[in-house]
């Protein structure tokens, strides 16, 4: 398991290093639904104690071969949200964790969220969504609400590490640096999910655009902040969910989404943080766009032309997804397998690419157990490469990237280290990084409450 490991990793970073690996590297996991119901649990009991689908996750890490750990967890956990009264992310009937469609800010209140979006957000958005945090008129309840929120995530999160942990070092899946991996929204989804709605935005879009293009502009300070993770290294990324721009016009999309995501990753990779983007739905009309961002970029697609997408982003992009799910319940065996290859022939030449599905099964019926172990096991043994080590495409140089002026981040809730000091005099500097990771941590909390 250990020289196993050693091979998953090397092939791993050989594609993040531009260099051809010796095989197709595979990134299939199974989140904590699918797992439970695999199991026979209940999916609301595992929601609330994941170490009881720890058994069924062995099982599946011993059957299904992938490069990653199978068991990929669960994020959105009821112990978490319930602890702070969410009205924007729901336990359903049959245990699933939903997203109604909130209004967490109201349209007339742009003006306020332009002046100041974190303070915004604090005083007006989190108690229309979270009835348990009324930060102005019960802070009592609201920091023990934020205190019991923040400790139901760790302990859970703990819960679920640990046990990725162990099947990590039993079945040898590679390790990961910590602290080199980060999260953020895209800065126009991050307005529309629960601060203003996808009906909102809708509307937004064609009634107040100068609002929402200044509202995205004001934003940009603490989205950026709040997406570089602790440590920058070649193998890790900040991820980004697009959500918006396929239900939106090109001329909307480019005046008032592209912009400022455009560059936020240009001023990442200045800084060397590769992103990470998941094209959700479908992005073959923005092709064009998705031409000019930085060399590296990991790009997740949902849908498109496999074929059309290899020769136009191959060369500069790392690639992955793509491959239909579907295939997993309406093909026979065989046909899987050769679908497989199929698939392997037109994006593996060249290097560049990771294997895995158009998007993660909900239950377990997206799935068959026998097709995904053949899916996978074709991929591992049919997906080898003649010329391992040569040189994959072009190559990341963050030189090539200029770093714009971005303002500080700024908030009559946030304490910079100097305010600090000078409630506290006697601090050391050198406990500077200590006091900020703190301060920090909360900015990231709130953050993830709009998510």
């Amino acid at each position: 398991m250990k020289e196993l490991q050693v091979e998953r990793k090397e092939n791993i970073q050989a594609v993040y290093d531009n260099l051809v690996p010796r095989r197709v590297p595979i990134n299939v996991s199974l989140g904590l639904d699918i797992v439970a119901e695999y199991a026979g649990i209940d999916r609301r009991e595992s929601l609330w104690d994941p170490l009881l689908v720890e058994s069924a996750a062995d099982e599946l890490c011993d059957r299904i071969f992938s490069d990653v750990c199978v068991y990929g967890g669960k994020i959105h956990m009821p112990s978490y949200y319930q602890a702070m009264g969410s009205k924007n992310c729901v336990m359903s009937s049959t245990g699933f964790m939903q997203h109604p469609n909130t209004v967490g800010l109201l349209a007339e209140e742009y003006d306020d969220f332009i002046n100041n979006p974190f303070d915004c957000i604090i005083e007006k958005v989190l108690p229309r969504n979270y009835k348990d945090l009324n930060f102005l008129e019960d802070p009592a309840r609201s920091m023990f609400t934020i205190a019991q929120a923040m400790m139901a995530k760790n302990k859970n999160m703990a819960k679920t590490v640990g046990m990725i942990r162990r099947l990590t070092e039993k079945y040898g899946y590679p390790v990961n640096e910590p602290g080199t991996g980060g999260g953020v929204y895209a800065p126009m989804d991050i307005l529309t999910d629960n601060l203003r709605s996808f009906s909102g935005m809708s509307s937004d879009i064609r009634r107040v655009p100068s609002k929402v293009k200044e509202a995205v502009e004001a934003l940009y300070p603490l989205n950026y902040k709040v997406g570089i993770p602790p440590k920058i290294t070649n193998y890790g990324n900040v991820f980004f969910p697009l959500h918006m721009p396929t239900f939106m016009r090109e001329k909307d999309f480019s005046t008032l989404w592209w912009p400022t995501w455009f560059r936020q990753v240009n001023d990442y990779a200045s800084m060397g943080l590769h992103s990470r983007v998941f094209c959700e739905h479908d992005w073959m009309r923005y092709l064009d766009y998705i031409q000019d961002l930085p060399t590296d970029t990991r790009i997740q697609f949902e849908y498109g032309d496999a074929k059309k997408i290899k020769e136009k982003l191959g060369n500069k992009f790392i690639l992955t997804c793509l491959f239909p799910l579907s295939v997993l319940t309406t093909c026979t065996k065989q046909e899987c397998i050769d679908k497989t290859k199929e698939f392997i022939d037109i994006m593996a030449p060249g290097g560049k690419f990771i294997f895995g599905f158009d998007k993660s099964s909900l239950v377990l019926s997206d799935i068959n157990i026998e097709n995904l172990v053949a899916v996978c096991e074709t991929v591992r043994d049919y997906g080898v490469y003649s010329n391992p080590g040569d040189k994959a495409g072009l190559s990341f140089h963050k030189e090539d990237y200029k770093h714009s002026e971005v303002k500080p981040f700024e908030s009559k809730y946030y304490r910079t280290f100097e305010e600090y000091k000078r409630q506290n005099p006697e601090t050391p500097e050198m406990a500077k990084n200590t006091v900020m990771e703190l301060e920090d941590a909360i900015v990231s909390f709130i953050y993830s409450l709009c998510q």
